[in-house]
């Protein structure tokens, strides 16, 4: 038997606890020198970001795509971004928000992108006026994309209603007219993606018409940090309907000195696709704003800050068939020292420094395969090589936190050639806190992946905590996977009508403290 090499990548999240601001003064015997020292200021306790520095200073010269980890996060030293560099980010396989941990100043007189995409527009209708494709924009990273137009019915068939957008507050499809809409045959324009609040309905000109935008979710102090949600696709006619805009993505900068903006930071939902005039279908909608949050000692400088919703696709026929505009995101600051004075799209919450990330998610990992440990710190690339002398079947070994016990898992392996196997472990042993599982499987020749998943029912409470994530229905259950070279575990929601979420694992736990 040859050599077998597992690429394998557990899921963890790193997670920062930050200290409480508190000052103690000893009691001195001396009336006056106490009324001196209690007339002194109070000095702030300086706030730690967590980074590592491993990644050095963070200095570009020219404009620069940075290559997210799989992550997520940066560990720089110090940031400076000069006037004219523009900085944006390539995101990673598990769409993760961006991370910049700094253990010295951030400072930023360019500017920082992450921006949802907007729905592009290609072709001619019958009457000349430029059509869309229905393709919709990409989501920013950690943010969701829009869904598509729905099909023309030039090339032969029906038209055709569009596809609802992505995330948590994804705008609804626009739909092939009912007796419902002022005429019996409208396609009528997506929803605008939700966020911070709720998106636009489509054909707004007229009062009960048209679909809904996506729903508000999260929270104003962006624990856990969640992007921006996708607008619908507009229904076909003649020709596609427009792509809905992509939602902005959600950003986090954390330093342990100063953070001082002279320039700007970015994280607009994207444009709706347009219509292609009276021959076009309805055009998609906007794309909701993402989430900035800066924590750091110190917030200085009133450069722009904007997390703004963006508008539908253009060229609507009279009105009719427009889609819904995106809403805002979500911003937030929270400093020891705040001396910014500008205002931000939209408007942000303020405070003293809290906790970095969200402790105490749920994970899922294979710990072990063929009695080969899975390295603490996976690469995503042969983390696992056996022995010529292994023999099959292994046992692969699977450890859960978060998770309630009695629960089974879902091993899937893909060989580099041939069929997907899959294999169901027995329950999990031990308690919601720490539980083992394993399974054996037969290993084929050669490379081969692993992925774990593992489904389990949630209350009442926590179900109704989650549905602000899930187009305000009750969430039923929750489905956690680890994910190929990643350290994050991916969390999918799942409602009581079957339909299924994918939101960051944070999520999970913050729904269980609200719980």
């Amino acid at each position: 038997m040859k050599n077998k090499i597992v690429p394998y990548s557990i899921n963890r999240y790193a997670g920062t606890e930050l200290n409480m601001k508190g000052v103690i003064v000893k009691k001195l015997n001396i009336s006056l020198m106490s009324i001196g020292l209690a007339m002194m200021p109070v000095l702030a306790q300086a706030f730690v970001s967590g980074s590592t520095g491993a990644d050095g200073d963070f200095a570009p010269t020219v404009n620069t795509q940075v290559v997210l980890p799989p992550s997520g996060i940066l560990n720089y030293g110090t940031v400076n971004i000069p006037a004219g560099v523009k900085v944006t980010f390539q995101k990673n396989a598990t769409n993760t928000p961006v991370v910049i941990l700094a253990s010295g100043n951030v400072t930023i007189a360019g500017s920082i992108g992450v921006n949802g995409g907007s729905a592009t527009n290609s072709g001619a209708s019958g009457d000349g006026v430029l059509g869309d494709d229905g393709i919709p924009g990409q989501g920013g990273p950690g943010g969701f994309a829009g869904g598509r137009g729905g099909m023309g019915s030039v090339a032969g068939g029906s038209a055709s209603n569009g596809s609802v957008g992505l995330g948590p507050g994804g705008g609804a499809e626009g739909i092939w007219g009912t007796t419902r809409y002022v005429y019996t045959s409208s396609p009528l324009g997506g929803g605008g993606g939700g966020f911070g609040g709720a998106g636009a309905r489509s054909y707004p000109s007229v009062a009960g018409y048209g679909v809904a935008g996506g729903v508000a979710y999260g929270s104003s102090l962006l624990l856990p940090l969640i992007g921006g949600s996708g607008g619908g696709g507009g229904a076909g006619y003649l020709y596609n309907g427009g792509g809905g805009g992509g939602g902005g993505g959600a950003i986090l900068i954390a330093s342990s000195g100063t953070v001082s903006i002279t320039g700007g930071i970015w994280a607009n939902g994207g444009l709706g696709g347009a219509m292609a005039g009276v021959n076009g279908g309805g055009s998609g909608g906007g794309g909701s704003g993402g989430a900035i949050r800066i924590v750091a000692t110190t917030i200085t400088g009133n450069g722009t800050l904007s997390a703004a919703g963006n508008s539908p696709g253009g060229n609507s026929y009279n009105g009719y068939f427009t889609g819904g505009a995106g809403a805002h995101g979500r911003i937030r600051l929270e400093a020891e020292v705040y001396t910014r004075t500008a205002t931000s799209t939209p408007g942000h919450s303020q405070g003293l420094p809290g906790t970095v990330f969200v402790a105490g998610l749920p994970t899922l990992s294979i710990t072990s395969v063929g009695g080969v440990a899975v390295p603490a710190e996976p690469t995503g690339n042969a983390d696992v090589t056996l022995p010529s002398t292994t023999t099959n079947p292994v046992t692969v070994v699977f450890t859960t936190t978060g998770v309630p016990a009695g629960n089974t898992i879902k091993l899937s392996l893909k060989p580099a050639t041939g069929s997907e196997v899959t294999a169901i472990s027995p329950a999990l042993v031990g308690d919601t806190t720490s539980a083992t599982a394993s399974v054996s499987i037969t290993l084929p020749d050669g490379p081969s992946t692993l992925q774990a998943t593992v489904t389990y029912n949630i209350v009442l409470a926590m179900g109704d905590a989650l549905s602000v994530y899930a187009q305000g229905e009750r969430v039923e259950k929750v489905t956690l996977a680890s994910t190929l070279g990643s350290k994050e575990t991916k969390a999918i929601l799942i409602t009581v009508s079957g339909k299924e979420y994918e939101v960051p694992a944070s999520v999970l736990s913050m729904a269980a403290m609200q719980g």
